[in-house]
């Protein structure tokens, strides 16, 4: 689709969405997102050149059905896939991809670290995808050394994220704003530094006692992404890994950081988007969203989580769903999944199922909650099916049809009892809405009400 939109915008030396935006020209993929969001097209395009909103969309990602991720449109979650060292492979991963886009994932990210040929499972990622693909070059950089840190040069990362580029990926994570000064303010930890990509940098600049090279070598990023249209996702290299660490002096002074750095890319209209955390209590939620509005000016926020407890291994895609659906009330903007194998092992097909639909229900929590409108209509559509016992419409407007049925179906499994107006729960004696409150009837009754008492 997008093929033909593309080819006549190459050779220009800026290609980002932000770009024409700000010359106030309307995009294929700004009309094509205003239809999804049925939103007017003027106001995504003021959003994308405001910085409020990104439209991820790399110029060589062609099959890719344009979206949007900013306040002023739907919240969206994004799935994570990837291939490991110890386990999976590039069928497993595309399978995962499948799942995800299956289960309403708005983007995914490729995280492989091993387990093949990580180009190779990249670009099959990107080929079968009709969603934004987000990815971490600094994985490939290490991987690329040999798992040998040290040997990891400026040039080392710039290659690999231009590669990432070329291959068609639409956002990256980017961990420029951890700095060798935010380093000794992790001491007081309970759980010090959680992200893969932050542990890199971090012992890269013990190692070397220098600054970090993602963030000094920042304006060649920016060259880069100018050239692809690639979104920044500034990583949230110190995110707290447990509630004790929340809104710590270290996060917080990151968060300065990757203000700086998202007002730094605007300047050259590349679109940003900003992570955040991680493992927050829910009180300090809406502190930390407004707290990063307020640093890097409105750009869209992308949380993890957040995780209300740390008690909860093997349920934690509900412990964060939690946190993600006060996040998205509060003005998130994207929300990234949680499955119940986090901080215990790689997700298989199932977890990726579970930790999608949570914060599905989450995300679109916090759209009611947001009063969007057209929210809660298929909760409406639904309520009304259920009222009247039509179950197949029930199971078509569930977020996860399949489940839906086959819980249903465990106890009553006859195509007779798709029409039967119970379910197994109340049995066919004591389902309170077969009691139908008949419009007339009710007005017949408010008027006797009205001339008598009633004992």
């Amino acid at each position: 689709m997008r093929a033909q939109w593309v080819t006549k915008r190459l050779g220009q030396s800026n290609l980002t969405q932000m770009h024409y935006a700000r010359q106030g020209l309307l995009t294929e993929e700004m009309y094509y997102v205003s239809k999804r969001e049925r939103l007017p097209v003027e106001l995504i395009r003021d959003e994308v050149a405001r910085g409020r909103m990104i439209i991820p969309a790399n110029v060589n990602h062609t099959n890719l059905e344009p979206m949007c991720i900013g306040v002023a449109s739907s919240c969206k979650v994004n799935a994570n896939i990837g291939a490991s060292p110890n386990s999976s492979n590039i069928e497993e991963e595309l399978d995962k991809l499948r799942l995800s886009i299956k289960y309403g994932a708005d983007t995914v990210m490729d995280l492989s670290t091993g387990g093949g040929n990580l180009d190779q499972i990249r670009t099959a990622v990107i080929n079968a995808s009709s969603v934004p693909i987000g990815t971490v070059p600094i994985y490939q950089a290490l991987e690329s050394v040999h798992g040998n840190m040290e040997d990891l040069t400026p040039d080392d990362f710039l290659h690999i994220i231009e590669k990432h580029a070329q291959q068609g990926v639409d956002y990256m994570t980017i961990h420029a704003g951890i700095l060798i000064e935010h380093l000794p303010l992790v001491k007081n930890r309970l759980t010090g530094i959680v992200s893969r990509g932050g542990g890199i940098l971090a012992r890269w600049m013990l190692h070397h006692h220098k600054q970090n090279p993602l963030y000094t070598h920042f304006d060649a990023i920016i060259d880069i992404f100018k050239r692809y249209d690639v979104s920044f996702s500034l990583g949230d290299s110190l995110r707290p890994g447990c509630t004790h660490d929340a809104s710590d002096q270290a996060q917080l002074a990151e968060l300065k950081t990757l203000g700086q750095l998202t007002r730094r890319a605007w300047e050259h209209d590349v679109q940003v988007m900003v992570e955040g955390p991680g493992h927050v209590p829910m009180d300090q939620i809406e502190f930390n969203v407004k707290k990063q509005m307020e640093e890097c000016s409105e750009a869209p926020f992308y949380v993890l989580g957040p995780l209300v407890t740390d008690i909860a291994p093997g349920y934690d895609h509900i412990t964060s769903a939690i946190g993600a659906a006060m996040a998205g009330w509060y003005g998130t903007a994207m929300l990234c999944y949680v499955t119940p194998k986090e901080h215990l092992g790689l997700p298989n097909a199932e977890d990726v199922r579970n930790g999608l639909i949570a914060y599905k229900i989450a995300a679109h929590a916090a759209d009611i909650a947001r009063h969007r409108p057209g929210a809660r209509d298929r909760d409406d559509e639904l309520s009304r099916a259920r009222y009247n016992f039509n179950w197949e419409r029930q199971f078509e407007l569930s977020l996860d049809p399949e489940r839906a049925r086959e819980y249903h179906d465990e106890t009553l499994p006859a195509d007779i009892y798709k029409t039967a107006e119970f379910c197994s729960m109340c049995g066919p004696k004591f389902c309170p809405m077969q009691t139908k409150m008949d419009a007339e009837a009710l007005d017949e009754l408010e008027k006797f009400l009205e001339k008598s008492s009633v004992s």
